[in-house]
């Protein structure tokens, strides 16, 4: 009976938090529209995000390509279809492997500090005086920082294909004697534009998902420099299963309209 009740009151909270999210994403839509526009902070955002993980983004797309094509070179093969590992490889970072795991590796790098950033504003009270100074502080700490997430994480997801992409062509340079020109003609011939539109947009998704989380649980912050580690580990796991629910939803739909 006990453990009834704990479920049912993490499926209760579960809820509520739902609830209070949707709240914090209605009220960012309302205060997009309003004046003023925080152009500064949003492209010292920009900035911030972008070059916080720009290293860790070109490390992990890097060892992606190497990785998938080592892997998979040793069954095409068996089968005389190495000639398909350029588009074999394309396809599957673009459509699918570079989107998500650069969106993992952001909501970890990004969506932490975002959440910690902010919850350590909160906790100090220093949203509390921008309140009395007269300071939109969702204006200024939440609205930029959702919007540079959103406009920076389809950057950096291109940005991460063309190394895994690069470092794929490494491997069958070095193992097939392929040279640059051979393997990207291959990839450039065989990616047609519903392999990048789907996965362009849900980019912007991701974005957004690792934003808002980030925000929400920084700005809902409470019970001292503790519930700072707390809102940075939550932002990181909600933002994380919230990538792999849009991602399955983009598949759906990319599966019933474009294929």
């Amino acid at each position: 009976m006990k453990v009834f009740f704990q479920i049912v009151q993490s499926l209760k909270n579960f809820i509520v938090e739902i609830g209070e999210m949707s709240y914090f994403s209605i009220r960012f839509l309302k205060e997009f529209y309003k004046k003023p526009y925080e152009f500064q902070e949003f492209l010292k955002q920009c900035y911030s995000i972008g070059n916080r993980s720009l290293f860790l983004v070109s490390v992990t797309g890097f060892i992606i390509g190497l990785v998938f094509t080592l892997q998979t070179r040793p069954t095409l093969m068996e089968f005389g279809a190495v000639s398909w590992m350029p588009s074999m490889v394309s396809i599957s970072i673009i459509r699918e492997i570079g989107p998500i795991i650069t969106g993992l590796i952001c909501a970890g790098k990004i969506g932490s500090g975002i959440g910690a950033e902010i919850g350590s504003m909160r906790v100090t009270e220093q949203i509390d005086a921008m309140e009395v100074s007269g300071t939109n502080p969702f204006k200024y700490l939440v609205v930029t920082r959702i919007l540079a997430t959103t406009a920076m994480l389809p950057i950096l997801v291109f940005y991460s294909d063309f190394i895994a992409i690069f470092g794929s062509y490494l491997v069958e340079n070095l193992k097939g004697d392929v040279s640059f020109l051979q393997y990207f003609n291959q990839v450039f011939d065989n990616i047609e534009f519903s392999d990048l539109l789907p996965a362009t947009i849900k980019t912007f998704f991701f974005g957004f998902a690792i934003g808002m989380v980030g925000c929400f649980k920084g700005y809902q912050c409470k019970s001292g420099t503790r519930g700072v580690g707390i809102a940075a580990n939550s932002a990181v796991v909600y933002s994380s299963m919230l990538l792999f629910v849009i991602d399955f939803i983009a598949v759906l739909i990319t599966n019933i309209f474009i294929e």
